[in-house]
């Protein structure tokens, strides 16, 4: 059977209900049908309100939206304005849909901090792999970990050197080559061969265990934003609510004072119960979500991702961004920027000789290496055999001649000369030597995003002028990149706890607000720390992403400026359906103390700011696209 939602129930009781008593149906019109007609009506909208109002009176607290409207209800439902009764409850109903309906929509239970675990390890004991939970695991034992797997405890390396993604962990973007008796830590990903680990670490002490310890108590520290209807209400309610007992005590007390005076309790009661269903802020509690929703469909439409309106609210506020570099300013991937050779030498020579030995390999770089040459159409050798020389690169024999490549350690070693401007480069060389000649080199980085530099300036546009850039990347390229992209702070060389400590500093001004945009595992603490926490959600991690409150679905930093503009205006709107409402309401307050308006009235007046905030709600999304 079909299931109809309590809102469309009630909203069909109450037409149902209105056209019957306008037919002047005779059997309608005793008081005993109606009054069970429209309580039929209000049980699906008004018994979750006044079950929360219930609640609210047990944790002592009188004075709240639920309490109004509960009141509203009663007294709409004790004069006999049944409809007006279920009406209150119905539109306060819709707006709460709204509102979850944003919000659940776009938040979902930060589970994946749990799916970055690795939830096995392979255990070597008395020369056989076991499979064990890696809180089973004992310090001293050995773990062995495959390519493409996650490293689940900490540990020492064991055996020859062997490569590893630490993006996630640390935010490098090279890949990082650990030797025997190195560390390895929890969270790192092999790239090019089996490796076994001493675990020196059990795991909730590991770097990955750190890090998740870190989001929960960044998530603490954070306080919950308010919606701007509980605290409005806790000052509006008991005001309307005493001034409603005082339009019926007022004028009781004149009656004493001055005998000449009528005082007829039905009617001040009347005026009163009027009053206090005029009074329900049902037309600003649905003008509020609605913009909020609006604004988050708006942004949506863009490729950007609210989870919640609160956040859309606060990243108007935002006067300082601070950008993580790697996956959120670059790609995150290799790529071949120059080729240099010697005279003597052409290009096609060198990357052919560089890609035939770096064919051999599964290294991210020999892979950017073979790239490269595949986008030249530079056939290289498959039949090269090399031998790996740990921590320098790889040694070969092609047609009888001796070929290294690898860094300039590897020339130093062989005693090979090469310009000593080298050494200073802060990208990643692979250099090139054959029968003891440098012949030349590539130099490869990783790519910057074509809208960053846009990002950069859009952002500055909007009167943002303090923007850093915080990374786990050598300080030279991370000042390089600032440089290019017109930033004026930028710190390299981070690791995550670092930059949980930059962020707390600038969180100390009190004036600042703060944005964090990034990607990765170690981003996800100054993500849950800051302000407003922006993550890329077409490559970032997924504890990044869950963590964030706002995600960048595209992956473009641009998208930032976009989304606080939209926030801006979504923000304008919003304050204009409050203002609205406010002065609507008023009048209609002082008509309905003075008995100059009915209580039809009041709702027929919610009705037109309720259906204004709709079309200001369709306007953000028209203005957004």
């Amino acid at each position: 059977m079909k299931k109809y939602s309590a809102e469309l129930i009630s909203f069909g009781l109450l037409v149902c209900g209105i056209g019957l008593s306008w037919g002047n149906v005779a059997w309608f019109q005793a008081e005993i049908v109606r009054f069970v007609w429209y309580l039929v009506a209000f049980i699906p909208v008004g018994f979750p309100v006044l079950k929360e109002a219930v609640e609210c009176l047990r944790e002592k607290v009188y004075f709240n939206e639920f309490m109004l409207m509960s009141l509203a209800a009663i007294g709409a439902f004790y004069i006999g304005e049944y409809p007006e009764g279920v009406a209150v409850m119905l539109f306060y109903s819709i707006g709460e849909k709204f509102q979850d309906s944003a919000v659940s929509r776009a938040r979902s239970n930060i589970r994946a901090l749990l799916d970055v675990r690795p939830e096995q390890a392979t255990v070597i004991r008395d020369g056989q792999e076991k499979i064990e939970k890696p809180e089973q695991v004992r310090v001293g034992e050995i773990i062995e970990i495959k390519v493409g797997e996650r490293v689940p405890l900490d540990g020492s390396m064991l055996g020859d050197v062997a490569a590893f993604n630490t993006a996630a962990l640390t935010g490098e973007s090279v890949p990082r080559n650990i030797r025997t008796g190195e560390d390895v830590l929890a969270g790192m990903i092999v790239t090019d061969r089996v490796v076994r680990v001493k675990v020196t670490k059990p795991y909730d002490q590991s770097a990955l265990a750190r890090i998740l310890e870190m989001v929960q108590n960044a998530s603490e520290r954070k306080a919950p934003a308010e919606l701007f209807i509980r605290k409005f209400a806790r000052i509006y309610t008991p005001v309307v609510t005493g001034l409603a007992v005082l339009i019926v005590l007022v004028p009781w007390i004149v009656s004493w004072v001055q005998p000449d005076f009528s005082f007829v309790l039905n009617d001040w009661l009347y005026r009163a119960l009027v009053f206090l269903v005029i009074s329900c802020p049902c037309a600003l509690v649905v003008s509020i979500p609605l913009g909020y929703f609006g604004g988050i469909g708006a942004v949506s439409r863009q490729g950007i991702l609210f989870k919640g309106g609160n956040y859309l609210d606060a990243i108007t506020k935002i006067n300082t961004v601070v950008f993580d570099k790697t996956g959120t300013l670059t790609k995150g991937v290799f790529e071949v920027q120059q080729v240099h050779v010697q005279e003597g030498f052409t290009e096609e020579e060198v990357v052919r000789t560089i890609a035939s030995v770096e064919s051999r390999s599964n290294h991210p770089i020999a892979k950017a290496v073979g790239q490269y040459a595949k986008s030249r159409q530079i056939s290289i050798r498959r039949d090269v055999e090399v031998s790996e020389l740990a921590g320098y690169g790889l040694k070969t024999l092609v047609d009888g001649q001796e070929v290294l490549v690898g860094n300039t350690r590897l020339l130093e070693k062989y005693g090979i000369s090469f310009p000593s401007e080298l050494t200073g480069v802060s990208e990643t060389l692979v250099v090139c030597a054959v029968n003891g000649e440098y012949v030349g080199h590539l130099l490869l980085a990783d790519t910057v995003k074509e809208d960053a530099k846009e990002a950069v300036a859009a952002l500055k546009k909007l009167n943002i002028d303090n923007i850093q850039i915080l990374s786990g990347d050598k300080q030279t390229i991370v000042s390089k990149l600032a440089g290019y992209l017109g930033v004026d702070e930028a710190y390299g060389d981070l690791l995550p706890e670092d930059k949980v400590a930059h962020v707390e500093a600038l969180k100390s001004d009190p004036g600042r607000r703060v944005a964090f945009v990034g990607d990765g595992i170690n981003d996800a603490p100054v993500l849950a720390l800051s302000d407003v926490g922006v993550a890329m959600g077409g490559l970032g991690s997924d504890a990044a992403i869950e963590i964030a409150d706002v995600v960048l679905q595209t992956d473009q930093p641009g998208r930032l400026a976009m989304a606080i503009r939209i926030g801006k205006e979504t923000r304008r709107i919003i304050w204009q359906n409050i203002t609205l409402a406010f002065g609507v309401k008023l009048i209609v307050l002082v008509l309905g103390a003075g008995g100059l308006a009915t209580m039809w009235e009041a709702v027929f007046a919610d009705v037109g700011v309720a259906l204004l905030a709709i079309l200001n709600a369709i306007r953000i999304q028209k203005r957004a696209r």
